[in-house]
């Protein structure tokens, strides 16, 4: 895995699936409650590979966690307390999201995000951003963290 980094920003390479998981595994180890990752990219682009990553080290092993792009919310436990693993694609108005009590998860839980460009411009001032794109036979991660998410994103 290749990094490059810049003060609130940096690029990771992920050669295959595996490196995808691995990072969503360093992410779910580093996110507490509070914590917003907002997963962008194409169709196809990883976002549920990595969330699944972030998924297992969240619940300490091996965990099924089916994208929850027809339930739009799934949850599970760890010793951190809930993490919420939401995928917006079907939304058709940002004010859908907040139905799914997103507000209060925000408040208490972990959150992974997919498609969060549907909450058009309301999410969490702190937050960390990962944007998926292929990249030659594997994929990028562009990671911008976002206010508090500044002084963190150095240990990931």
């Amino acid at each position: 895995m290749n990094i490059e980094a810049a003060s609130d920003s940096r690029i990771v390479a992920l050669p295959d699936a595996m490196a995808t998981l691995a990072l969503g595994r360093r992410l779910g180890e580093r996110i507490g409650a509070g914590d917003v990752v907002c997963l962008s990219g194409n169709l196809g682009a990883g976002k549920t590979t990595l969330a699944r990553g972030a998924i297992e080290a969240w619940t300490g092993g091996p965990e099924e966690a089916p994208s929850p792009t027809y339930t739009l919310v799934q949850t599970y436990e760890g010793e951190k307390g809930e993490l919420w693993h939401v995928d917006l694609y079907r939304l058709k108005q940002p004010g859908d999201a907040w139905e799914l009590g997103l507000e209060d998860a925000f408040a208490s839980a972990a959150c992974l995000i997919e498609w969060p460009e549907r909450l058009e411009g309301q999410l969490p001032r702190d937050r960390l951003d990962v944007d998926l794109k292929p990249d030659g036979e594997g994929r990028s991660a562009a990671l911008t963290a976002h206010g508090a998410w500044r002084g963190k994103l150095g240990s990931i």
